[in-house]
């Protein structure tokens, strides 16, 4: 009889099962007898229409539960239950408030057992996942958050919240997203409508009945189950104030179009295709299990997987063994199963596209491999699949798969690892490996994205903000930038609308004759250039006096512009101090030739009105020197070995339409935030005095302003302003007009999901201080990157 080893014994022991007991969550269903209607106004409501929809485990393809159809008349019941609720809500002390949040986040501890079963049936996701990480991060929110509300006046003061908020949340991390959503929306004393994922929609409603045992005051969380029309019905609902939605980026452009003609406030955490960088002196065994958690977390159904691993070329050999051993080790299986990694699929229209996609890869001539580890035969599985031999372009390179698939490619010099990288329509996440600090911040400072982690994956905290660049879509979730989406100024929203037409400007509809009194070129790159029309447009007086013509700028002299302002990009690196320096210089030069440009401007405001336009002018440009080197970020500490470092980085290349009722301090009130701030600018003088170009290029080419950092093209507002809004290289787009010119921005802007601020039609009064600079000026000039660097043993 042949003896085996006990080494032999250990290499060829399998796990045996430790199923985790569903009974106490199975039980809390049957409480519901398998049927569950919304929840508004505090209490449970049957739909509208009778509709109801099957909510299925993905792991058997069993039924769970009968789930309510929302239609349009239930989402107009639960913001009206909202709508009703805000009052109550507001008028309860920041202290009452805060324990609120204090009180749910305790209840989710009390129930966190029987809520990681319940995501877990109903999403398909390990039930080690949901236990250790969905759950405890659910309370760490409602922790972090419930010490917002008595801080509120003092942090952000002069804010007030937007009202009724409208929340729409993918299924992947159900609880956990309502948790990034609910918790900042409650603590800026907002109420709350949130449709849930269709197809994982039982933790809403557990949270639901969990807001019942607080006592939480009727109205202010409301749950309203459904399809995507449900969605669209809150979306377009004309008593919502604000939007909040992650979900994918195609649903994400119909949104920003759905919301343009409103004054909704709108954010939007959408889809990634992140990189997983790893250079040849990382740790490679670190950097193996880092993508065991960057893309088989929640079988890679998450928005900033890191699909793509960029390796260095001289290691590609060596790591790609050691992943190929470390995916045949990994358990594909019951989620309810506390050995199983990778668990099932959300559903079936789900696992056939990334079947699709994968094939698609195959057909681009990528390698794929899978490892030999045994799948259930029932349910919706999906073996973890590796792609070799990738081409950038490739659609496994180039679209979000949703699932556990990676797809790798080689560099050889950090310079290239930062080009293949960005080389994304999206910009959420990314992950850096290098033992080289050096190497390792410098990259991840030029890495567009969000959120990048240094030798380090998916790590998230409620004090820091997460959201992405790009088409991976605008706004923060979680930290001080998170809760400030869910507050508004009280003055802004207090602000009179702009009489319809106000900033269209004269119609310049006649083809000039030569110059009469001036000749004015447009400003780009540094230069003074004709436009490519040989076009002009008239400018007069108030009394009719012709003043002069400026060049009518079209969609090729906006090209010529953009790409002068992408060859500056270099200012955004060019120092605070620096920047400082040049603002200080315009302001001084703006100063010394006052005179002759309040005397030109006096005919179009009169001589009262333009010298108060230079005096606040050059103030400004001094206030904007003062915040160069203020306006930092942070660095925050999780409860983790890590700090993250909150850096304000500059947007890119932005569009500016400008005032025309103050042609000179309106513009210098929308370009110097966006400049000081490391932008370059497009700017639209004014359309009442566009004249007014030909006077500041002067002063900026002898103020050191680098050429391309500030360029002028007059023309027509609405047609310069939709060429902006379509270009794709335009980063962001400031529109300042009536309330159609502001909507037609924030609509044409969805092509690439540009960052769009407007007055939303309402009038600035710019030579207030308090209104028109200052901080919520440089809040939509930049965006947070936050880098989690560890640190410690």
């Amino acid at each position: 009889m042949a003896h085996t080893t006990l080494a032999e014994k250990f290499r060829t022991m399998d796990y045996g099962a430790a199923p985790e007991d569903p009974a106490q969550a199975l039980a809390w269903l049957d409480q519901f007898k398998g049927r569950f209607g919304h929840f508004i106004g505090g209490a449970w409501t049957a739909p509208a229409e009778g509709r109801y929809f099957e909510t299925c485990d993905p792991s058997t393809g069993e039924k769970i539960a009968d789930i309510a159809q929302g239609s349009g008349s239930d989402v107009d019941a639960a913001v009206k239950a909202a709508r009703a609720a805000l009052p109550r809500w507001q008028s309860l002390t920041p202290h009452a408030r805060a324990r609120f949040l204090y009180a749910l986040a305790r209840q989710v501890q009390k129930h966190s057992r029987r809520l990681s079963v319940l995501e877990t049936i109903d999403n398909g996701k390990p039930i080690r996942e949901s236990r250790d990480i969905d759950i405890p991060l659910v309370a760490r929110h409602f922790y972090y958050h419930a010490g917002w509300p008595q801080l509120l006046e003092q942090e952000f003061p002069g804010y007030q919240a937007c009202g009724v908020v409208g929340q729409i949340i993918p299924w992947n991390f159900p609880l956990l997203m309502l948790a990034w959503k609910i918790a900042p929306a409650l603590a800026a004393a907002n109420t709350v409508v949130l449709k849930p994922a269709e197809f994982t929609p039982l933790t809403a409603l557990a949270f639901a009945e969990l807001c019942n045992e607080v006592g939480l005051p009727p109205g202010v969380v409301n749950i309203v189950t459904g399809d995507g029309s449900t969605g669209e019905a809150l979306v377009v609902h004309p008593d919502v104030d604000k939007i909040a939605f992650t979900g994918s980026t195609e649903v994400g452009r119909a949104i920003r179009r759905a919301t343009a003609d409103s004054h909704k406030k709108l954010s939007l955490e959408l889809g990634g295709k992140s990189p997983f960088v790893v250079f040849e002196d990382a740790d490679l065994d670190s950097a193996v299990e880092g993508l065991v958690d960057g893309i088989w977390l929640n079988q890679g159904q998450v928005c900033c997987a890191g699909s793509r691993l960029l390796m260095q070329e001289s290691i590609a050999v060596p790591i790609t063994k050691k992943l190929q051993a470390r995916m045949a080790a990994l358990r594909v299986g019951s989620p309810l199963d506390k050995t199983t990694d990778i668990g099932a699929i959300v559903a079936r229209v789900q696992l056939e596209r990334i079947e699709a996609l994968v094939a698609q890869g195959v057909a681009d001539g990528a390698s794929c491999w899978q490892p030999d580890v045994p799948i259930p035969s029932r349910g919706l599985y999906y073996r973890p699949t590796l792609f070799t031999n990738v081409h950038p372009t490739s659609v496994v390179a180039q679209q979000e798969i949703f699932g556990p698939v990676l797809a790798a490619m080689t560099f050889r010099t950090p310079a290239e690892a930062v080009e293949l990288a960005n080389n994304t329509a999206y910009g959420l996440a990314a992950s850096v490996w290098s033992e080289s600090v050096n190497v390792a911040l410098q990259v991840s400072a030029r890495i567009k994205a969000g959120v990048v982690w240094v030798n380090s994956t998916n790590m998230f905290d409620a004090a820091c903000g997460f959201g992405g660049y790009r088409e991976s879509g605008f706004g923060r979730e979680g930290g001080r930038e998170g809760m400030r989406e869910y507050l508004q100024p009280t003055w802004f929203r207090k602000a009179p609308l702009l009489r319809r037409g106000a900033a269209q400007g004269r119609d310049p509809t006649r083809v000039s004759a030569p110059a009469i009194d001036r000749t004015v070129k447009l400003y780009i790159g540094g230069k003074q250039v004709r436009p490519d029309s040989g076009y002009s447009i008239e400018c007069r007086s108030r009394k009719g006096v012709l003043l002069g013509e400026v060049p009518l700028g079209n969609r090729k002299d906006i090209r010529n512009a953009v790409e002068a302002a992408r060859r500056a990009e270099q200012w955004s690196s060019a120092g605070a101090h620096s920047r400082a320096q040049v603002l200080y210089y315009l302001a001084e030069n703006l100063s010394q030739r006052g005179k002759e440009i309040v005397a030109r401007l006096a005919a179009v405001v009169g001589k009262r009105q333009a010298s108060e336009e230079l005096r606040l002018s050059v103030e400004r440009l001094f206030t904007y020197a003062g915040w160069a080197d203020k306006y930092e970020g942070v660095v925050h500490s999780p409860p983790f070995r890590n700090i993250a470092v909150a850096m304000n980085e500059a947007l890119g290349t932005a569009g500016v339409i400008c005032p025309e009722e103050a042609p000179l301090l309106g513009f210098f009130s929308m370009v110097l935030p966006l400049v000081v701030a490391g932008n370059c600018v497009i700017a639209v003088p004014s359309a009442a005095y566009p004249l007014i170009a030909g006077d500041l290029y002067q002063v900026f080419e002898t103020s050191d302003v680098p050429g391309g950092v500030i360029n002028m093209v007059t023309g027509r507002p609405a047609e310069l302003m939709k060429v902006l809004a379509d270009h794709d290289d335009v980063d962001t787009l400031w529109c300042y007009g009536d309330e159609g010119l502001c909507a037609a921005a924030k609509r044409l802007s969805a092509g690439n999901l540009k960052q769009v601020w407007t007055n939303e039609g309402r009038r600035i009064d710019f030579f207030h201080e308090r209104y028109g600079a200052g901080r919520w000026y440089l809040d939509h000039a930049c965006q947070v990157k936050n880098i989690w660097v560890p640190y410690g043993e």
